[in-house]
């Protein structure tokens, strides 16, 4: 065991979904222990199950707190949080009982983000019904980090390859989506993306800004906000440095950033991000009747800790089959060590610079 790895403390998702088996999928690889220290957080019987599914050679270790980790590979740390009857568990099926679960997972890697005994958090796919059917009135991850990290200003971004994609907003109404592209939104977005990948050692990141119309309004035909608020916010970003593109039209925006002319993309709302990330990552094989490629990472900005996230969901279809594919999770670790080794550079250089 490497001491200087960073925890990865992984949450395991609904139980009816793929989440616990692509969790152990994930964890079966020896690459995953090379780059980081996992353990997840869950229930301990629902993950032997879940090892038991996906056929592969693991140990499932139940402990209540990090420290008792044993961070081998072969062997599945789990934070037990006995929160799910195995017996009446059903794979594909909306349940409170899974829905508490995974609420449950959720919370205790937060918390333990927040108390410095992980340095990084990654989230397996959750049910969103499944979730207020058990009382918790979330509409995905992303707020229930913000609720229980007290974070005002967030965002969701979604990576794959070259393409990162930042929102405005994301789960709201199409209409509320619109009401939402306020300047003051916008500009808090486009900071949000320059700080990201200033993190990421880009030292002057390339943002371009979506328009929320066709044509970015084209000069005003199709509607005001660009003129009123997006590029009143692009041009208070340049003022401090920024270098910023737009409003461009949202049509040619994401060809471009592809092309590699922009770092980052800052979409208006939800699907306007969402679909030509997973045209990218997701791939399917028609003759096959399978996805060949379900790849793609969902980070939370803004939040005082590191959060990343499969970018699908609990695919109900797959669940219990042990054909699901690890490797948007696999990704998703991929990009919460990134984090967390420049996180944890930065804190080292800080306690040098006090010496």
């Amino acid at each position: 065991m490497d001491n200087k790895l960073p925890i990865i403390g992984i949450s395991m998702g609904d139980p009816a979904g793929i989440g616990p088996e692509i969790a152990a999928k994930a964890l079966a690889n020896p690459e995953t222990y090379k780059k980081c220290r996992p353990l997840i957080t869950g229930d301990a019987s629902a993950m032997e199950q879940a090892v038991r599914i996906a056929k592969v050679n693991l140990k499932v270790n139940p402990i209540a707190k990090p420290s008792q980790a044993k961070f081998e590979f072969g062997t599945l740390d789990v934070i037990d949080l006995k929160d799910v009857d195995v017996a009446q568990l059903q794979h594909g099926k909306v349940s409170a009982m899974a829905g508490k679960a995974a609420f449950d997972a959720v919370k205790k890697v937060i918390e333990l983000a927040m108390a410095d005994e992980v340095d990084a958090t990654v989230t397996g796919p959750l049910n969103k019904e499944a979730l207020n059917l058990a009382g918790y009135h979330y509409t995905g991850h992303t707020e229930i980090y913000a609720d229980f990290t007290k974070t005002k200003d967030y965002t969701m971004m979604l990576a794959e390859d070259k393409l990162r994609v930042v929102h405005v907003s994301t789960h709201v109404s199409l209409r509320q989506a619109c009401d939402n592209v306020k300047k003051e939104r916008v500009y808090a977005v486009i900071k949000l993306a320059y700080d990201t990948m200033r993190d990421f050692g880009l030292e002057n990141p390339r943002i371009g800004v979506a328009g929320l119309n066709p044509h970015a309004s084209d000069g005003g035909l199709f509607g005001c906000e660009e003129a009123e608020e997006i590029a009143p916010a692009i041009a208070k970003a340049r003022a401090e440095g920024m270098t910023v593109d737009g409003p461009v039209p949202p049509d040619t925006l994401y060809s471009k950033a592809l092309g590699g002319q922009y770092d980052i993309v800052v979409a208006m709302y939800h699907d306007q991000g969402h679909i030509p990330l997973k045209v990218v990552g997701f791939t399917w094989n028609d003759a096959e009747k399978r996805w060949n490629s379900v790849s793609g990472v969902n980070i939370t900005l803004g939040l005082p800790i590191i959060r990343t996230s499969v970018d699908h969901g609990t695919a109900f279809g797959k669940a219990g089959k042990g054909t699901a594919t690890e490797e948007s999770l696999i990704n998703a670790i991929d990009y919460a060590v990134q984090f967390a080794r420049q996180r944890l550079a930065k804190k080292a250089a800080g306690r040098s610079e006090k010496q």
